[in-house]
C-alpha cells in the first residue's frame, strides 16, 4: 500500500479520459490514407479499442523475433507484462481515473496510427532501440500531437548516446534537447509531492538521473529515467523480499508520469 496525499481535485478532469490524440486515418508517417495497420505476430498492436480508459501501451523499439516476450524475450518487452498490470491496479486504486484492468497491455510500433489514441506509452531499454524511418516519423507525430512517453530501464553513456542519437533522428530542431529535471518540475508535484529525486539505484554503480525533453509550448514530452528502472520495481511489487520503500518510491514516480501526460 502506498501512503501520500494525492491531489484528487485533478482526477475528475480526466475520468472519462477523452485524452486521445485525435486517432489518424492515415499512416504516422504521413502518407495517404490506407488499410488498417496490421502485424504479422498476433502478440503486437490492441485487440480492441480501449482508448475510453487508462491502457497501459508499450513502443516496440526494434524487429520481434520468434520466441518469448518479457525478461528473456525482447529487450524491449522487459518486466512485461507484469509491471503494467501490477501498475495498473495501482493507479486505479489510487485514483478515480478508469483503467484497464486484469489485461495484458497493448504494443505498438510508432508507426501505428492506433498509437495515437494513447496519451501515455512506456518504452524500455532505449539502448537497443532500432527504429526505421516510418518510426522515426511516427515518433515525431506522436510527440508533437500530445502523446507522453515514459523511457525506463536502461543505463550507461553507450545506451544514452543511442536514445539521443533516435531522438535527433525524429526532432532535429535545436529546440528540443534533452535537460535534466529538477525536484520543482510539475512532473513531480502533480498528484503526490515527492521530495527528493536520491532514489536508490538498481543498477548499482549508476546514479539514477531524471532527464526530459519540452515541447515548443513547454510541455515535457517524455520523462527519462537514466540509470533508472521504475518498472522493475512495480514487477517485483508482490515479492515479500523486495523494499517496500523502493517499491512505494517507484510507484509514486509512476503515478505522477501518467497524471502529467493526462493533463498537458
Amino acid at each position: 500500500m502506498i501512503t501520500g496525499n494525492g491531489k484528487t481535485r485533478i482526477v475528475l478532469i480526466i475520468a472519462a479520459l477523452a485524452v486521445s490524440l485525435t486517432p489518424m486515418t492515415r499512416t504516422a508517417s504521413g502518407g495517404a490514407a490506407e488499410k488498417a495497420f496490421r502485424y504479422e505476430d498476433p502478440r503486437l498492436g490492441e485487440t480492441k479499442a480501449a482508448s475510453d480508459k487508462f491502457k497501459f501501451a508499450r513502443v516496440q523499439l526494434g524487429p520481434l523475433y520468434s520466441g518469448r516476450l518479457g525478461d528473456r524475450g525482447e529487450p524491449w518487452s522487459h518486466d512485461y507484462p507484469e509491471a503494467g498490470l501490477h501498475f495498473s491496479k495501482i493507479l486505479s486504486e489510487l485514483s478515480k481515473v478508469q483503467v484497464v484492468l486484469d489485461e495484458d497491455e497493448y504494443i505498438f510500433a510508432f508507426n501505428d496510427p492506433n498509437l495515437m489514441k494513447y496519451p501515455f506509452a512506456y518504452m524500455a531499454e532505449a539502448g537497443f532501440m532500432q527504429l526505421t524511418d516510418p518510426e522515426i516519423a511516427g515518433m515525431r507525430e506522436y510527440l508533437l500531437r500530445g502523446g507522453f512517453l515514459l523511457i525506463d530501464d536502461f543505463r550507461g553513456s553507450a545506451e544514452l548516446r543511442n536514445l539521443e542519437y533516435h531522438l535527433k533522428r525524429a526532432l532535429p530542431e535545436k529546440e528540443y534537447q534533452i535537460k535534466p529535471l529538477e525536484i520543482s518540475h510539475p512532473i513531480f508535484n502533480c498528484f503526490f509531492s515527492i521530495k527528493s529525486l536520491d532514489v536508490h539505484p538498481p543498477y548499482g554503480g549508476y546514479r539514477p538521473e531524471f532527464l526530459g525533453m519540452e515541447d515548443k509550448h513547454g510541455r515535457l514530452m517524455m520523462i527519462i529515467n537514466y540509470n533508472n528502472d521504475v518498472s522493475d520495481y512495480w514487477q517485483w511489487s508482490n515479492n515479500p523480499f523486495m523494499p517496500i520503500d523502493d517499491t512505494n518510491s517507484a510507484y509514486k514516480f509512476g503515478v505522477n508520469y501518467v497524471f502529467y501526460a493526462l493533463t498537458h
